[in-house]
């Protein structure tokens, strides 16, 4: 009887070793899935936060920011680079404005220098006949001319006498002051195009800071006979 109570308790003893067992085997298979599940669940989280990031990244395309450039200051709207549109319109309307004072005094001088001269193609004669003019293209009367001179900004202005040959020097100068500031003008407007262009070219490039360092071991053999150990540092651009 002692045997058959022995026996009897073994077996009670192994089944309840087996049945723990297999509870604790089923509960690390629950434990198992729950944990893929959430890691599931991160990594779509982890995927919707960089998607939007990528949506709200704005990615200019250079030929449409070239287009929009050939209105001054549109390349760089559309580039979203607000903050040198002061610089543009400052550059191209100086310019322009520039132009517009420089040919004002231009014509100033330019009235007073034909003043010297007889330009009537035809003339009256004694008879009261038309006929044409022997003085043509001559110079004629004083010496001298009054003439408008203005200062820089065309605030303040005076009527000057000048003879002909200052008139002529102060003709020409203006003149070219004119032509080289609306020169000056369409080049500020040129580099406003190319500006817009590189920008949108340079918006597309990764230019961020993530820049890390990495350390490990590297087998070197410099005219030795058996690899010598060492170290490498990895640089990591993204």
């Amino acid at each position: 009887m002692q045997r058959y109570w022995v026996l009897s308790l073994l077996l009670c003893f192994v089944s309840i070793i087996v049945k723990s067992q297999v509870i604790t085997a089923d509960t690390v298979q629950l434990n198992a899935d729950n944990l893929t599940k959430v890691d599931a669940t991160i990594k779509a989280t982890i995927d919707s936060v960089a998607m939007l990031k990528g949506k709200a990244k704005f990615m200019p395309v250079p030929k449409t920011a070239t287009r929009f450039a050939l209105i001054p200051g549109g390349g760089q709207i559309y580039n979203r680079d607000y903050w040198k549109l002061p610089i543009i319109y400052l550059g191209i309307g100086g310019g322009i404005y520039t132009y517009y004072l420089n040919n004002l005094k231009y014509n100033d001088f330019l009235t007073a220098y034909k003043s010297f001269y007889d330009l009537n193609k035809q003339t009256v004669d004694a008879n009261g006949d038309i006929v044409d003019n022997p003085d043509y293209g001559k110079i004629i009367g004083e010496s001298t001319r009054p003439v408008i001179v203005r200062d820089l900004f065309n605030t303040k202005q005076e009527i000057v006498e000048a003879n002909i040959d200052q008139i002529k020097r102060q003709k020409n100068y203006w003149r070219r002051s004119k032509n080289l500031s609306i020169i000056v003008a369409g080049l500020i407007y040129g580099l406003t195009i190319v500006e817009a262009n590189v920008a949108a070219h340079l918006k597309t490039f990764d230019l961020s800071e993530d820049i890390s360092l990495n350390i490990g071991p590297k087998l070197q053999q410099p005219k030795m006979m058996s690899p010598t150990p060492g170290i490498r540092l990895v640089f990591s651009l993204k």
